[in-house]
């Protein structure tokens, strides 16, 4: 017969079995040389952070019936494609009060590179950050909504952030308040935008007051501008469009234009409509993963979308060059790249021992924007070696703000 205190633990495969932790205490009660004290945001639950040979994990302690919620948004999320932290497993423990906040426990993957909305908020330079934060937060909402996830609590301390080139990623990491449907209804996106709305002026005012910044300075229409982001984007990828039958061609022009705003079209259907002459294009759009997906399936390089975006130019460039010299297929051309120019300068940029960025694809971004510009002032292809000795020596610049 198990011990009263045995915890019912689920964990996917490829991960660590976390048998070896005291599931029965709380992990308040922890004492593990294995916790790592990292950055987080502010949580209504506590968030630990462990390290283990597979790497880094982030142990959220709530409620029951919550802990079970977001396991399976989490999942759910992942399979259709959305930016959701990696879930890895729950611990529930039955001889706790399913209402207490130590009742059950939900592992994720820890976010290399993130960081919470109140270091953007109140660190150097978010003046130019704003619309790179408000852009990417509206683009999340755009994307959960066509996959029908109702969040519920939709808020800048909800995601973890990262820098993606010259904009900034957002990731979902709590989902105990989402629920997934078919589609949402128009009521459904309007009550999710007025608490995102409420809930971002709350934030800006706990950072204003935390500041010692009066509330009539504070940003508090910060979620009202997200709003009205989050309306052109919605318009302009969720509405239908009629052409006439001899127009066709604007089939191809509109999923360019998604492919563009980086979402993937996965499913098109032309429908006759009207007197008949007319056709309504209906499409499935699925997640914004359209280039960092292009990326994969060409050189096997994981980057978020607007890296990918850049480095696909720098994939092009470089196929544009060797075809000169040694025509080969685009297949290798991809797998040249990546051993003559992408690994090696991602090793030198490890080896910096000043390295002004931890992510060393973001390095990299930065480093083709450099060189792109040292060109064109010198009116020539500047080598890659010669615009990584370059950046080196301007400091390392990061992508410009935009």
């Amino acid at each position: 017969m198990l011990p009263m205190d045995t915890p019912s633990i689920t964990v996917r495969t490829g991960h660590p079995d976390f048998l070896d932790l005291p599931w029965s205490r709380s992990i308040t009660e922890w004492d593990l040389s294995s916790r790592l004290r990292l950055p987080k945001g502010i949580s209504r639950h506590e968030v630990h952070f462990y390290g283990f040979p597979e790497g880094i994990f982030a142990v959220k302690e709530l409620p029951l019936r919550a802990a079970r919620r977001e396991w399976e948004m989490l999942r759910a999320l992942e399979d259709s494609g959305a930016p959701v932290v990696r879930p890895v497993g729950i611990v529930e423990r039955p001889w706790v009060d399913p209402g207490a906040e130590e009742a059950a426990v939900v592992i994720t993957s820890y976010l290399h590179h993130a960081f919470s909305y109140r270091e953007l908020l109140s660190g150097w330079g978010f003046a130019e950050r704003r619309n790179q934060l408000l852009d990417a937060f509206a683009g999340l909402l755009v994307e959960l909504h066509l996959l029908g996830c109702f969040w519920g609590d939709c808020s800048l301390s909800n995601v973890l952030y990262r820098y993606d080139a010259g904009a900034i990623e957002v990731t979902m990491v709590d989902a105990e308040t989402a629920s997934m449907y078919g589609a949402l209804s128009e009521g459904q996106r309007r009550e999710d935008l007025e608490i995102m709305v409420v809930n971002v002026a709350g934030g800006m005012a706990d950072i204003a007051a935390e500041q010692g910044v009066d509330l009539d300075d504070a940003d508090l229409y910060l979620g009202e501008d997200i709003a009205r982001r989050y309306e052109g984007l919605w318009a302009e990828v969720a509405s239908q469009v009629v052409i006439p039958r001899n127009e066709q061609y604007r089939v191809t022009e509109r999923i360019a234009r998604m492919n563009e705003l980086g979402f993937e079209v996965v499913d098109l259907e032309l429908v006759p409509a009207g007197d008949g002459h007319h056709l309504r294009m209906d499409f499935t759009v699925g997640g914004r993963t359209f280039h960092s997906r292009r990326l994969r399936e060409l050189t096997g390089v994981d980057a978020s979308e607007h890296q990918a975006r850049q480095i696909l130019s720098d994939l092009r460039a470089f196929e544009a060059r060797t075809a000169l010299t040694q025509p080969t297929r685009r297949e290798l051309s991809a797998i040249l790249w990546r051993i003559e120019q992408f690994e090696p300068t991602l090793e030198r940029i490890r080896q910096l021992p000043d390295r002004h960025t931890s992510d060393p694809v973001q390095a990299y971004c930065d480093l083709l924007h450099h060189r792109y510009v040292a060109s064109a002032s010198a009116e020539r292809d500047v080598p890659n070696d010669e615009a990584f000795e370059d950046w080196v020596e301007a400091g390392q610049p990061g992508y410009p703000i935009g």
